[in-house]
């Protein structure tokens, strides 16, 4: 606990950078302009067949009509620009971390070694094809789990807790990876991995819930269409400021880590060492049998 706490703020101290600020504005671009072209492109293809959808429902249409005769707006009107952006949200946020992946960890990673860590000797125990395979995977196994657990999210207490779950293991997965990936041979990795399992796994879960904060500003621009412009980018570039901040704990973390586990190594245990009592040299001869001190031969008469 100590040692996910003190990554924690220096994680925090870090993101006031100037360095890590202009790095998270690299991802914002890229994701902006991915954004904008699947709006141009599909929003309102996506908006109609989601309000199709929603007409052929009988369960929507019959909330819809009480809602009319209590006053309410079209119920319709408003859901399904909702339901819109909560499907692209997921997308928005894996695209994200990917991009922090890619572009800004590496850059985070050597800007904590060169602060903390400067005579950790680096190993390289993952490639960059390994890196971007490990990512893909992880990425792909939390689309699957997130497909699949889409029917639990229903039920008012687990949407809470499943979405976090899988992106706290997502980001675990790569966070974690790529942070050890430069410094760490692979045993050192898997070893690392199987001692603060459940430390990653928190710093993963507690930054999946730092990750949901921003889809309240991103369904707060599809409610109000004049501010989605502005507010989509800012709630971007706060997804890319949180897996930033991730990816310092992360990086902190295991780095501590892994200096840790190199000098808990090389220290010989205290029950091995061997310890020689020093004989003074007149005493020597002394502690030495007779028949071992004089190696002359006896003589024979």
């Amino acid at each position: 606990m100590t040692l996910v706490l003190d990554s924690f703020w220096r994680a925090v101290l870090y993101c006031l950078r100037p360095r890590v600020i202009a790095l998270s504005f690299l991802p914002l671009i890229l994701m902006v302009a991915i954004s904008l072209g699947l709006g141009y492109f599909y929003w309102d293809n996506a908006l109609e067949t989601v309000r199709q959808w929603l007409e052929a429902s009988t369960m929507i249409e019959s909330i819809s009509s009480w809602l009319q005769t209590m006053g309410v707006g079209n119920l319709k009107t408003v859901l399904a620009p909702l339901m819109v952006i909560f499907a692209v949200t997921p997308l928005i946020v894996v695209l994200s971390l990917l991009m922090v992946s890619l572009f800004m960890t590496p850059a985070l990673t050597s800007l904590v070694a060169e602060k903390r860590f400067l005579h950790l000797e680096r190993r390289r125990g993952g490639s960059l094809l390994a890196t971007l395979g490990w990512s893909l995977l992880s990425t792909l196994l939390a689309l699957v789990a997130l497909v699949v657990s889409v029917p639990l999210w229903l039920i008012p207490p687990l949407i809470l807790v499943v979405p976090p779950l899988i992106w706290g293991w997502l980001t675990y997965r790569v966070m974690a990876f790529d942070a050890l990936s430069e410094h760490a041979s692979r045993e050192e990795r898997t070893e690392i991995f199987r001692r603060h399992r459940m430390a990653l796994l928190g710093i993963g879960v507690f930054c999946g819930y730092l990750g949901a904060a921003p889809s309240l500003i991103w369904a707060s621009g599809a409610l109000l269409a004049a501010a989605f412009v502005v507010l989509v980018p800012i709630a971007i570039w706060l997804y890319t400021l949180v897996f930033a901040m991730s990816s310092l704990w992360f990086t902190h973390f295991c780095l501590a880590a892994l200096h840790a586990l190199r000098a808990e190594r090389s220290a010989k245990p205290a029950h091995v060492r061997d310890v020689v009592p020093e004989v003074p040299p007149a005493l020597s001869s002394s502690l030495v049998p007779k028949n071992e001190a004089d190696p002359t031969p006896p003589q024979v008469s």
